[in-house]
């Protein structure tokens, strides 16, 4: 007896074309190409969940660094004063007290100026 398919290769298509929803002509119709579209789709999104990360961290040095110079200090100065005072903070927490807590981020600042002075 020969072995029929059918059934799941319906389903594997059903699946391809219920994540190929919404694409525009051929993209979302034409099963070659839902395949092609579908699988570099994949492969971006594999590569952009870690370019995220890298994303985040640059824009939080960025933040960090025009928010050390308004205090007269460079980023690089600012970040080896936090390693020498011991102060164990990352860059995002960092960050979003430059933006929404600025006595509290002046005050990190220069107990990192004073540590990198004494060092």
């Amino acid at each position: 007896m020969r072995v029929r398919y059918g059934k799941a290769r319906h389903r594997a298509k059903k699946r391809l074309f219920k994540e190929a929803k919404g694409r525009r002509g051929g993209r979302g119709k034409l099963l070659r190409t839902v395949k092609e579209t579908t699988i570099r789709a994949r492969v971006f999104a594999y590569r952009d969940r870690r370019v995220r990360k890298r994303d985040f961290r640059r824009l939080w040095i960025t933040r960090l660094s025009a928010a050390c110079r308004q205090h007269g200090l460079s980023y690089s100065a600012f970040i080896h004063g936090l390693k020498v005072a011991q102060i164990d903070l990352n860059r995002k927490t960092l960050s979003e007290l430059a933006i929404n807590e600025p006595s509290v981020f002046e005050e990190i600042v220069a107990s990192a100026k004073e540590a990198a002075a004494n060092a």
